[in-house]
């Protein structure tokens, strides 16, 4: 299990005849911890559009998308990074061509790959290349893009800082100990056929040297160009595992339930905090750097309960990774310190919504807000990381005594790149919305959906559309208007949580982001009367009812007319 990702890289570039080299190439192999983070990340890239802008456009391309890649959240998932970091060099780039006259038309080819755990992933815009060499077989694993016509073989279609949209072709290819990765420029394909470079990748033990003779053997076969090659042999993968956190939750033991006394990696065991059917949370004290702390431990009876361990593990990964005020958090013990499975959280006083809300009295309007816009921009950190809560209600979230609030609970999120829990949507039926209810997937906005039912409930302690068992098929009609049962808050807040809870998405806010401007802005409104909606926005089967019974008295009064 603790065997990780090896990777040995070796290249050449060669100016050729060309007055200068337009090629670049990177690489970044990182720490061990950055590895199992991000993976190994090379790119190669040929500057075209003529002499300084090319040669900035290749180097500027590469480094920035190396050091943008590594800079995005690891939650994003590796395909979201690698088109976030190209996505954002191709807009530099594309608005320096057009402004600055000594760059204009500065434009770039790039192909990166990404080698993470037992994956490969690659990033390809323009003519640079990618062969995977596996045994004794050559394979290209991009494809040009360039015109079709046989004259024009060298006009690129597509090229980094070509459109201000950039065009590039993503894919992912499983990895295997032994395979060896080759990213070269067209100086070297165009004069190597790939015969003659299987024959060099074969012979050439060190990636280095095969990089070399590469360069080599293309300008030996008449290049006038610039040549580039860049070789990475894969020497050794991690475990096949499902994915990560089961690889993870796997390594890790689940031992017998600690008591109040005891110590476990330096954190000594505290009171006990709650008792439920799957972990205990104690409270706790790290003797090792000092403060209080909050432990969870799974218990030993769900062991052997694959979905239970990756959930756990889940919870505490992601609470470990997003990080905002309005989000619970985790801390991950430093290397070499956590020997058996638990998280370990700050210790947040307070109390859960839920709890209010049973408690009582009726939440006030801006106690209310304050708590919602947290909650709104807690979601927007997650979503912002590629993260679907899927689990939003009361229950999982605590309120400060301050008023404060924070979501908690992410054992059953959905993390981009990684597989499902469960075949079917986790959540809570009250919360969840028409589409996800009927088989769909989760998405940002029925998190949105399930917070303004969250928000409603907050108010009222009723259900929009009433309470849903797991059981039931719900009508979806209109929802219950906030002020039919609260008569006494602002007509906006209403049509804000008639929004959020819309049976239609496409009806609801676009962004967290958004509802947590609208309910911080919204109390500076001036107040508006409560205002009876019209029948068919409360009720539109009863509307239709009235509006077919009108028509048929109508029809009947014509016809007596008539005879």
């Amino acid at each position: 299990m603790n065997q990780q990702l090896e990777v040995r890289v070796g290249w050449k570039s060669d100016t050729g005849k060309r007055p200068d080299n337009q090629d670049y190439v990177g690489v970044c192999l990182g720490s061990a911890t950055q590895r199992f983070r991000h993976g190994v990340v090379a790119a190669i890239a040929d500057g075209v559009g003529g002499h300084l802008g090319g040669r900035v456009a290749a180097e500027t391309t590469v480094r920035s998308f190396i050091d943008a890649y590594l800079g995005q959240s690891e939650t994003l998932g590796i395909r979201r990074a690698v088109a976030r970091a190209a996505e954002a060099v191709n807009s530099w780039l594309y608005s320096q061509g057009r402004t600055d006259t000594t760059r204009a038309g500065m434009a770039t080819t790039l192909t990166a790959i990404v080698l993470r755990h037992r994956h490969l992933h690659i990033l390809h815009v323009g003519d640079s290349r990618l062969y995977r060499l596996r045994g004794q077989r050559l394979v290209q694993l991009t494809r040009d893009h360039v015109s079709d016509h046989p004259d024009e073989r060298h006009v690129l279609r597509r090229a980094v800082g070509l459109e201000d949209a950039l065009r590039a072709d993503f894919a992912a290819e499983p990895l295997m100990e032994g395979d060896r990765l080759v990213l070269v420029t067209d100086g070297v394909h165009g004069r190597l056929r790939e015969a003659a470079m299987q024959r060099i990748l074969v012979t050439e033990a060190a990636p280095d040297h095969a990089a070399a003779h590469l360069v080599e053997a293309a300008l030996e076969a008449g290049g006038q160009d610039n040549a580039t090659a860049l070789v990475a042999d894969v020497l050794a993968l991690p475990p096949a595992a499902r994915d990560d956190l089961s690889a993870m939750a796997a390594a890790l033991p689940i031992r017998a339930m600690p008591e109040p006394g005891e110590t476990v990696d330096a954190y000594l065991v505290g009171a006990l905090l709650s008792d439920g059917r799957y972990s205990r949370l104690f409270h706790g004290t790290d003797t090792a750097d000092g403060g209080d702390v909050v432990l969870k431990f799974p218990k030993p009876a769900v062991a052997d309960d694959e979905l239970y361990r990756s959930a756990f593990v889940r919870e505490g990964w992601v609470a470990a990774r997003v990080r905002s005020p309005w989000l619970g958090e985790a801390t991950e013990p430093a290397p070499g310190r956590q020997t058996c499975l638990y998280t370990v959280m700050p210790r947040y006083l307070g109390e859960t919504l839920e709890q209010r809300i049973v408690k009582g009295p009726p939440m006030r309007l801006s106690d209310g807000l304050v708590i919602g816009a947290g909650l709104a921009k807690g979601l927007a950190a997650l979503h912002r990381a590629g993260i679907i809560h899927r689990d939003v209600k009361p229950e999982n979230v605590i309120v400060a005594p301050d008023g404060s609030a924070r979501l908690i609970d992410f054992g059953v999120v959905r993390l981009p790149g990684i597989d499902e829990l469960a075949p079917t949507a986790p959540g809570t039926p009250s919360y969840m919305p028409p589409e996800v209810m009927g088989g769909g997937q989760s998405d940002e906005r029925s998190d949105i959906f399930a917070l303004g039912v969250t928000l409603y409930r907050m108010y009222t302690g009723a259900y929009p559309y009433g309470e849903i068992e797991a059981f039931q098929r719900p009508r979806w009609g209109a929802p219950v208007p906030l002020q039919q049962r609260r008569p006494d808050l602002p007509g906006w807040l209403d049509l804000l949580l008639s929004r959020a809870v819309a049976v239609l998405p496409a009806d609801r806010p676009a962004d967290a982001i958004d509802l947590a401007l609208e309910l911080e802005t919204g109390a500076g409104r001036p107040a508006a009367p409560l205002r009876r909606r019209p029948l068919l926005a409360r009720n539109p089967v009863r509307f239709w009812q009235v509006l077919c019974l009108v028509l048929l008295v109508l029809l009947l009064v014509s016809g007596l007319l008539h005879r």
